[in-house]
């Protein structure tokens, strides 16, 4: 709806640990609604001498390179994410797989009610985001629970790892369907 990024902020996963951090504002050239100014804290005043969106996005993608990506609910920050490398050119346009740690909550924890980043993140005493909307914040509390997530998939299921694809897979899993789409997913890499 010709809504533009504002902020960009990646954390890069090893091992279950934060290994390096990417943030910038983003200067996209549009005007920030009243709305997003006051639910993200991103003022109009603090983009109009941020970096231009094409810079901060080629430095994202460097930064990324190859990883996979996670987000929490990926159906918005997909669309964010390829709409801006999209206005790079069609050299710069990747087709990264996302996981999501919204869809697999839903699916792994019902009983945690509410699905918006802070729910399971509190759900599973995960330290909270210290702004819940600047975008560091927000990719520092999915790490956090991308992590949980993996361990609880590992013990529950008892696998030994819980890869990027599987997560991929089981983001569009029936909760009921999920030991089965496990055990499937084991069995198509072992063999």
């Amino acid at each position: 709806m010709g809504d533009r990024a504002t902020e960009i902020a990646i954390v890069m996963v090893e091992d279950g640990k934060v290994v390096a951090r990417f943030q910038s504002l983003m200067n996209a050239g549009v005007r920030i609604p009243a709305f997003t100014d006051q639910y993200t804290g991103i003022s109009n005043e603090m983009i109009r001498t941020a970096p231009p969106a094409a810079d901060v996005m080629v430095q994202a993608l460097r930064f990324v390179g190859g990883a996979p990506l996670v987000a929490h609910n990926t159906c918005f920050d997909k669309r964010f994410w390829s709409s801006e490398l999209e206005r790079l050119g069609p050299d710069k346009k990747q087709d990264h797989s996302f996981a999501c740690t919204m869809l697999l909550s839903r699916r792994l924890y019902p009983q945690a009610g509410s699905y918006r980043l802070q729910s399971p993140a509190s759900f599973h005493a995960l330290p909270p985001a210290d702004r819940a909307h600047l975008a560091m914040a927000h990719a520092e509390v999915a790490a956090a629970l991308l992590s949980r997530i993996r361990e609880d998939i590992q013990r529950e299921y008892q696998v030994d790892a819980a890869p990027h694809d599987l997560l991929v897979k089981l983001r569009r899993t029936q909760r009921k369907a999920l030991p089965k789409a496990i055990q499937a997913y084991f069995e198509a890499t072992t063999s």
